[in-house]
């Protein structure tokens, strides 16, 4: 058991230390939101799993806050309305749950970031598509070779890692990064 887990911590730090690489998409990321927000317009987030977690997480420490107390930010986790997501995916499929949302809420300058461990989750590269037809900015997360997503987004950060938790930890990392790139970016007072 004590190897088990002295082995999981390493490769977590490992992770960890090599997303230093990923810095400055991190910071491109973080300027297009700063710029998109300082402009009136708002970040759409989305993921399944762990992923919709994380979603919800970042939405949650811009509308509410992450270290300053300033005022709310625009940003929507596409992953929190059931009733939306259950008659979407009832009607149109599965991986139409994110893409009809953002059809109906995205407006042009908006920002969306799609979250994807694998990089290859349906649902995420769909929603990517209508957000660049809505004229969003497109960035994502992802892990491992970056999939599919890596060549539907503007700017993807791919967590240096092969497994999903290891991915999902980097993740909230990069998360956490862009939430206090965003707050020192905007004049939020």
């Amino acid at each position: 058991m004590q190897q088990f887990i002295g082995d999981y911590i390493d490769r977590h730090q490992s992770a960890v230390q090599a997303l230093a690489q990923c810095a400055d998409d991190i910071e491109r990321i973080a300027g297009v939101v700063v710029a998109a927000l300082g402009a009136g317009n708002k970040i759409l987030i989305c993921g399944n799993g762990g992923s919709a977690a994380d979603a919800q997480h970042m939405a949650a420490e811009l509308v509410g806050r992450f270290v300053s107390d300033r005022k709310p930010l625009a940003a929507i986790a596409l992953t929190t309305d059931t009733s939306a997501l259950t008659a979407i995916a009832n009607d149109y499929g599965y991986d139409h749950v994110f893409s009809r949302q953002v059809e109906g809420l995205a407006q042009p300058g908006d920002v969306f970031l799609g979250i994807s461990t694998s990089g290859n989750s349906g649902s995420i590269l769909a929603a990517c598509d209508a957000a660049r037809s809505v004229g969003c900015h497109v960035v994502g997360l992802a892990g491992r070779d970056g999939g599919s997503l890596r060549t539907r987004c503007d700017i993807t950060v791919i967590a240096p890692a092969q497994e999903t938790a290891h991915i999902q930890e980097c993740h909230i990392i990069v998360i956490h990064l862009l939430c206090a790139l965003i707050e020192q970016g905007l004049d939020l007072a």
